[in-house]
């Protein structure tokens, strides 16, 4: 260990900045482990440095201590914390002598709960979500090509050039309303509230990009203000949200009809690059030519079947009259030859019922037919015992003499 050596001036002892430094840092060093309580802010993580760095801040004053601890650590504890978070730190007060900068030398951390600024925007956030302010059926489409683009930014930052340098490059000529102002601190959600409605009286403006580069917690507080999100949700035209970077989800990403994760995407999203359009409308262009010459081919073939139709029309019907005629002359030829066959089918009907109905036809089936002088006998009282009959058969027939008459 290097000694605090002081050089004697006369009547007092004088010690060089690296011995006092070191002099600190020595007797800091015999102070015991602490736990700290705070909220984490500007936490700074890199997979080249070897070291996480953070600050941890009373939330109750504002004050603050820088925090270092070993990135292998850090990522062992699998927090995964954030800005806004409430820790628990346990590790020893350590001074970096060559700049004389006072840190917290953490061993360990336990998250202890979300701090107070985070649980006050979970609080507004759940409200808000169950008003309806986020809910995806409000989000609007935005325009493909708008008169006018609204964009609240701050002054000389760098956002306000991604967008205007992005719009330019890919649509030139488009006309952008620029209203600078605050972008962090306690005016800045005051006056973009005011910005976004003077933006909105400004005719033809059909879009509005709300935009700030990356921050800290801290920073990005204004576009989490209740105001804010509510002017967001309300105003007449859709709103693009591009604050901070693609981790950062401030409230106001919420509310807006469409969130980019940078300045240059958002500008992306409200203009389309003017040499796809070009090409797009050459593309449809060709299509519609395509489908009118298709319609013309297709109208000219119906216009041609119609008229082949109509040429045709006449000899098809002196074919189906001809046809027609010519049916009727083979009935008017077969009309005779029916008649009479029906007339022979018929005499052939009745001389088979006259045939089945005569006498003749009654003998056959073995009846007889007895006549005396007078006549046929159709009784027994006609006869009397001993008379002569005559008995007709159907073959032949025979003389008989009555014997016996019942009555």
């Amino acid at each position: 260990m290097a000694k605090v050596e002081a050089l004697p001036y006369e009547d007092r002892t004088v010690y060089s900045v690296a011995s006092f430094n070191r002099g600190v840092a020595q007797w800091l060093g015999k102070l015991p482990t602490v736990w700290v309580e705070g909220e984490i802010t500007e936490l700074r993580r890199h997979e080249r440095w070897a070291t996480v760095y953070f600050t941890l801040k009373d939330p109750s004053d504002g004050s603050s201590v820088g925090v270092t601890m070993p990135r292998g650590r850090f990522d062992g504890l699998r927090l995964e914390l954030a800005d806004g978070e409430r820790v628990h730190v346990f590790g020893r007060p350590e001074l970096f002598e060559q700049r004389g900068d006072f840190k917290l030398r953490a061993l360990s951390i336990e998250r202890f709960g979300l701090g107070a600024h985070l649980a006050q925007l979970e609080r507004l956030k759940a409200a808000l979500a169950a008003e309806g302010l986020f809910a995806a059926e409000r989000k609007r489409p935005l325009p493909l090509l708008p008169r006018r683009i609204g964009l609240v930014t701050g002054n000389d930052a760098a956002a306000k050039r991604d967008v205007l340098t992005t719009i330019e490059a890919r649509f030139p000529g488009a006309a952008v309303v620029v209203a600078e102002t605050y972008v962090q601190g306690p005016r800045a959600a005051g006056e973009m509230v005011d910005a976004l409605r003077a933006l909105c009286e400004q005719p033809g403006v059909d879009v509005i990009v709300l935009t700030r580069g990356g921050g800290s917690f801290d920073d990005l507080l204004p576009f989490s203000d209740e105001r804010l999100v509510r002017a967001v949700a309300s105003c007449p035209v859709p709103v693009v949200s591009a604050v901070g970077h693609e981790q950062d989800t401030p409230l106001v990403d919420l509310a807006a009809d469409a969130r980019a994760s940078t300045p240059t995407a958002a500008a992306k999203l409200v203009v389309p690059e003017r040499s796809e359009l070009s090409g797009r409308l050459d593309r449809s262009r060709e299509s519609l030519a395509r489908c009118v010459r298709r319609a013309l081919e297709r109208d000219g073939q119906r216009l041609e079947r119609a008229a082949e139709r109509l040429r045709a029309a006449p000899r098809l019907r002196l074919e189906r009259e001809g046809q027609r005629v010519e049916r009727a002359h083979e009935r008017l030829r077969q009309a005779p030859a029916l008649a009479v066959e029906r007339k022979r089918a018929a005499l052939e009907a009745t001389a088979g019922k006259l045939v089945t109905l005569s006498p003749q036809a009654t003998l056959r089936r073995g009846y007889a037919i007895v006549r005396t002088d007078s006549g046929v006998v159709a009784s027994a009282a006609e006869v009397a015992v001993g008379a002569r009959v005559e008995v007709t058969l159907a073959e032949g027939g025979f003389g008989a003499r009555v014997e016996d008459v019942e009555p």
